[in-house]
């Protein structure tokens, strides 16, 4: 549904994207991530039309953005990061705007309108002037207009930026709903955000991608061993002898402050398949196993290691 195949983008001598390729499958919903000037919202102008790629190819629905940038724009449902509304109008009056823009036909305009009041719950805002909203409604405003026509593909540059976490929460539940019904590429700066919200995310950083896979293939990536959390009852001395006796186990640390009854210990190995020999030398040695559970990078943690390791591998060059 939309296919990014080495795209660059140059202003003046700055390079903001750096020969970007990737692809996002009917669908799906996938995140863009990255700090605050990594090129997000450059790659999502590129993608909507807004200006062009130095050089590259960007396609939409099977379209070409470059040449087909009409009919590419008229499948797509883009919420920029500074929506601009209308203070002085009442939502509907603002959404029939809008509708009046994007679709042919009094009643095909008047049902979207409905539609959309309905899908972002601002059914009781309706007659309210844009205004006197709360950040979360102007937010659920700007997702609206994007959202009329029923638009194959949903552009969101940072959504939930500048709303408070229950008015997150909410934008992220909208979000996931829409999800099959259209094909959404969502950008962000914070990681844990779209670790709720997406599939499958693609990393960038200064212009360059750095990595695009499904969370739980990036965490395996990066982290290479398997990290577990144990619980368990017995003498904690011999627990952690027999822990440490197992193969392939680099470290085996007891929490600060466990009780013999109650003993946590966390077990670092390089075998993927340790929680099942951890469970059975507890219950071989008959001590009480309360938990035992995989411990996993954040997403935070995430990026801050695989920029780490971008940033060896340019030294190492």
């Amino acid at each position: 549904m939309i296919g990014v195949q080495n795209v660059t983008k140059y202003y003046g001598r700055i390079c903001a994207l750096d020969r970007i390729s990737f692809e996002v499958k009917s669908g799906e919903i996938v995140g863009l991530l990255g700090p605050n000037g990594s090129g997000k919202t450059t790659l999502m102008r590129i993608l909507t039309g807004f200006f062009p790629a130095t050089e590259g190819v960007v396609q939409v629905a099977g379209l070409d953005v470059a040449t087909s940038s009409l009919e590419v724009r008229s499948r797509i449902g883009y919420l920029p990061e500074n929506v601009v509304l209308y203070p002085d109008m009442s939502v509907q009056a603002f959404l029939n705007f809008c509708a009046l823009v994007k679709i042919d036909g009094v009643l095909q305009r008047r049902s979207n309108v409905e539609r959309v009041l309905n899908e972002c719950a601002l059914e009781d805002m309706a007659r309210r002037q844009i205004g006197t909203l709360s950040k979360g409604y102007r937010q659920r405003v700007g997702l609206a207009q994007a959202l009329l026509g029923q638009p194959k593909v949903l552009i969101l540059d940072e959504p939930t930026v500048g709303l408070d976490p229950n008015q997150q929460i909410d934008m992220r539940k909208l979000i996931k709903r829409l999800g099959g019904q259209s094909t959404i590429l969502l950008s962000s700066h914070m990681l844990h955000e779209v670790e709720l919200t997406c599939e499958r995310v693609v990393i960038i950083d200064e212009g360059h991608i750095i990595a695009k896979e499904t969370t739980e293939r990036l965490r395996d990536r990066v982290q290479g061993t398997a990290n577990v959390l144990v619980r368990a009852s017995g003498p904690g001395k011999d627990i952690l002898a027999a822990l440490h006796a197992l193969n392939e186990v680099s470290q085996v640390t007891q929490q600060d402050g466990s009780e013999q009854e109650n003993t946590v210990f966390t077990v670092h190995s390089s075998n993927r398949d340790i929680a099942r020999e951890i469970a059975q030398i507890v219950i071989r040695n008959g001590w009480d196993l309360h938990e035992l559970r995989p411990i996993t990078l954040d997403l935070e943690a995430l990026f801050v290691r695989l920029t780490g390791e971008e940033e060896e591998q340019q030294e190492a060059a």
